[in-house]
């Protein structure tokens, strides 16, 4: 006799949710307590964190057959594996016996899992191995008790998602438009890889995920928050933000924004421009990018990396890869990466450098942003006024070809993009057109 194996993950409640978003969300307004209400938050853990496609970690990152690491999955403590066969999982961290966790280590290689507290033992694709004095069962074989698996697992380009909705949306369909962003900065290797093997820092800020996800692609604030950095290191970055900047911000869909710098670097039409540098300085990197694309490699160096995020929390800054991951209403984590690029080791070098000079510990941009975030936090608990304004650019939009919505380079037109998609997911009603 085989004991009945219970749901390896529980289904997201079919429910009313616990707000009224439509009173919450207007198209040129916020209202504060989307970002302290207890209430919202959970409702966002079952409508997005476990529904919606989210992204988790990199292939890169458990190279060889047999090795893991530990990641976040919202509040979920998640063990990415590759199998002996080189498939990825997703598995929740968690002994089907007694709910112990399985795996201590924050990395590693092993076939197997083993919990500490009765010996119950899992191969890396979550599947029982065996259990200590099986005779307590019925003998060897009886239990069919696996550790839990995230139901959906893809990857793209590397980047690997997880949904908890056993059905759904495809991931291509989820990322849209947003897919060719992640083409774009494998285009940057000589070789067509990207790798986050650089190591992650781990950014805990006392601020509501939402203010970090909407600020990613918002070039309104650079010019100020980052405005002394941009004085002592004589960067020019604030000036493709500027009113004079050909830039545009652009909503692709499904909550996905952009801030296209291309028109920018197109202008000035100078190779490795957009990393701050001159071809002369990585001669080694330009020259096999002209040996792979040929007289295509002079528009990828020139227009470079993308800066866009995906919603909801993968965030890929031209150089860096940021991985948003809540805690409650009014914390979260943001684990950040330099860019490694396969076959670029000269480039690499730098990038991890530069990495370090803005997000690292010292680092003097993600502490400008961070300083904003937790402000942001304590004013949206304030009582007057109750709502955040997003009505920035609203009357100069446009539709480009792709017939997505653009903006001006410092225009809030991805913040509103955001909220679209949001409420859509945390509210569902008729979508009110193709460019969420």
């Amino acid at each position: 006799m085989t004991l009945a194996q219970p749901r390896e993950v529980t289904p997201v409640p079919d429910r009313a949710p616990r707000v009224d978003y439509g009173r919450l969300i207007e198209p040129q307004r916020v209202h504060g307590s989307v970002y302290t209400n207890p209430d919202v938050f959970a409702d966002e853990l079952e409508r997005i964190w476990y529904r919606t496609w989210v992204f988790v970690g990199h292939a890169s990152e458990v190279p060889q057959p047999n090795d893991y690491i530990r990641k976040k999955l919202g509040l979920q403590d998640i063990v990415m594996t590759r199998d002996k066969n080189g498939e990825i999982h997703l598995l929740l961290n968690r002994c089907a016996h007694r709910a112990n966790l399985v795996c201590d280590e924050p990395s590693g290689n092993s076939s197997s899992f083993r919990c500490p507290y009765h010996g119950w033992t899992y191969r890396n694709n979550g599947d029982m191995l065996g259990y200590p004095y099986n005779k307590g069962y019925g003998g060897k074989g009886k239990l069919d008790l696996g550790m839990g698996k995230v139901p959906r697992v893809a990857v793209y380009q590397g980047f690997v998602f997880g949904s908890f909705a056993e059905e759904g949306p495809t991931l291509l369909e989820h990322l849209g438009d947003a897919a060719g962003e992640i083409d774009r900065l494998a285009r940057l290797s000589p070789e067509g890889e990207v790798e986050l093997t650089a190591g992650w820092l781990r950014h805990k800020t006392r601020a509501n995920w939402k203010l970090l996800a909407e600020n990613e692609t918002d070039g309104y604030h650079p010019q100020f928050v980052h405005g002394s950095i941009f004085a002592v290191t004589g960067s020019h970055i604030g000036e493709l933000y500027s009113d004079a900047a050909t830039s545009v911000t652009r909503a692709l869909g499904n909550g996905h924004s952009e801030n296209d710098l291309r028109p920018e670097f197109r202008r000035m039409n100078e190779p490795m421009k957009w990393f701050g540098t001159t071809e002369d300085r990585v001669p080694d990197y330009v020259a096999a990018m002209r040996a792979k694309h040929g007289e295509a490699a002079q528009q990828i160096l020139v227009e470079g990396a993308p800066h866009v995020m995906i919603f909801p929390n993968l965030f890929i800054a031209e150089i860096q890869v940021f991985n948003i991951q809540p805690i409650s209403e009014s914390e979260c984590v943001q684990y950040s990466t330099a860019v490694q690029l396969k076959g670029a080791p000269e480039l690499n070098t730098r990038m991890v450098s530069q990495s370090i000079g803005s997000v690292g510990p010292a680092g003097m941009l993600l502490a400008d942003d961070t300083e904003m975030y937790e402000r942001n936090q304590v004013g949206v608990a304030l009582r007057e006024p109750k709502w955040i304004d997003i009505r920035r650019g609203i009357h100069r939009e446009s539709i480009d070809e792709r017939g997505h919505t653009i903006g001006a380079a410092n225009d809030e037109t991805a913040m509103r993009a955001f909220w679209r998609n949001y409420k859509e997911l945390m509210a569902p009603e008729p979508s009110e057109g193709a460019d969420r």
